[in-house]
């Protein structure tokens, strides 16, 4: 199993989540952050001053999956999510080492 987390834009957010569902994927955990990378915020104007915001609203989705499913989870945000522009994100996979469903008490796949 492994635990996807992935960064992107807000406005990018509800035609991930669609694809997400479009092959499968139903469960994941959606939050709205804060961050920066490489481009170190942007810089914009108000009533003629200017003013640097060096933490962009951005939203991270979290998955847990099954690792024959990760490669085709993973591709689907890529493809949706990518506008080719500075700033679009990124996706960070980790190794998962057990789950349990509190309602059920299941645990591993069977809980996901």
């Amino acid at each position: 199993m492994k635990k996807i987390v992935t960064i992107i834009r807000p406005d990018k957010l509800e035609d991930v989540k669609q694809a997400l569902e479009d092959i499968g994927c139903h469960g994941l955990t959606v939050k709205d952050v804060k961050g920066r990378g490489r481009q170190l915020g942007i810089t914009e104007s108000y009533r003629g001053r200017d003013y640097n915001v060096d933490l962009l609203p951005k939203v991270e989705i979290e998955i847990v999956a099954k690792d024959e499913d990760v490669e085709n989870i993973v591709d689907t945000i890529i493809k949706t999510a990518q506008t080719g522009c500075i700033g679009d994100g990124k996706v960070f996979i980790s190794p998962i080492e057990d789950i349990v469903r509190i309602r059920t008490g299941e645990r591993g796949n069977k809980a996901i």
